[in-house]
């Protein structure tokens, strides 16, 4: 059973023992590893208030395709069903939700706040305080020092967000129609609909079905051919990440591509540099099996560690 809830962060070695959050890493790689596992019959995903990104939902999405194509089945469950909820759940091989289900398909939008101006909110920040803010430009495109600038969204951060904006929703909505196969004007109808109650979902064909929890479990239950009167034999995500690759064959190649994660600002501080990420980019440049380390960015900071 996996339980995708809230952020999906990603959690460096020295926090992982500390931290209860789902990492995208542990998530896709037990995809994986479940998809080659025999004692892995099935993958119960409750889907519940995601608020990450839209880059790890693709990945999570594109490892839930790859997991069904083992011939393993995907059960889904969504008490919340928003566009990121619903846009998982539509990658699985059945999608569940119960009577109450939240159902909020509608909400693709972006923000901005500015601490300059007449913001009600943010009560004129700088002005108050009598500071003026100047901030360098490289382009009309560089839109970072419009929040401490700028009154309200420039023509050039609108473009950017609503070009974005487009995008995702175009990419979420090529991929809601190919897996329910349905029109995509259809579901651009019933998004425009409005607010929906979970029964409309079903009839729409866009859930299986309506059951709680316990239901799907006893459906589960059936389909594996296990007594009601018996539990449901599950492993949690948790568990299942202290099973290695390797014993179920998924060793790789030899030649490796190295992946250094980061998370937060990069700053020239010799705690985060110095000390722990320039050591690990020097461990994988003297590695034989790494055939590759790759950058991205190119500010000061990062030039300084492209000098390694």
């Amino acid at each position: 059973m996996v339980k995708l809830l809230s952020n999906l962060c990603q959690i460096t070695d020295q926090l992982r023992s500390f931290s209860r959050a789902l990492s995208l890493p542990q998530i896709c790689r037990n995809f994986e590893k479940a998809a080659y596992d025999p004692r892995v019959a099935d993958i119960y995903l409750h889907i519940d208030n995601l608020s990450c990104g839209w880059g790890k939902l693709d990945e999570i999405r594109r490892h839930i395709l790859d997991f069904k194509k083992s011939g393993k089945f995907i059960i889904g469950y969504v008490p919340t069903c928003g566009v990121k909820e619903y846009y998982i759940g539509s990658a699985c091989e059945e999608l569940y939700a119960p009577p109450s289900a939240y159902v909020g398909l509608y909400e693709f939008l972006v923000q901005a706040s500015f601490l300059s101006g007449e913001s009600v909110t943010l009560s004129c920040v700088f002005e108050k305080i009598g500071v003026e803010p100047q901030v360098e430009r490289v382009g009309k495109y560089k839109s970072a020092g419009d929040q401490l600038t700028c009154k309200s969204m420039s023509d050039e951060n609108r473009e950017m967000l609503a070009s974005l904006l487009d995008n995702i929703y175009r990419n979420w909505l090529d991929k809601i129609s190919l897996a329910k196969g349905k029109q995509k004007e259809d579901i651009e109808n019933f998004i425009n609909d409005g607010a929906h109650q979970v029964e409309r979902m079903k009839k729409e064909g866009l859930i299986t079905n309506i059951k709680y929890d316990d239901e799907v479990m006893d459906l589960m239950r059936t389909r594996l051919g296990i007594p009601h009167t018996k539990l449901l034999p599950t492993v949690g995500y948790r568990k299942y990440c202290n099973v290695r690759r390797s014993t179920l064959g998924l060793t790789g190649s030899k030649d490796l591509i190295a992946i250094i994660r980061a998370s937060g600002s990069i700053s020239r501080s010799s705690r985060i540099i110095v000390e722990q990420f320039i050591q690990k980019i020097r461990r994988v440049k003297v590695s034989k099996n790494t055939k590759l380390l790759s950058f991205g960015s190119i500010a000061l900071e990062e030039m300084h560690l492209l000098l390694i």
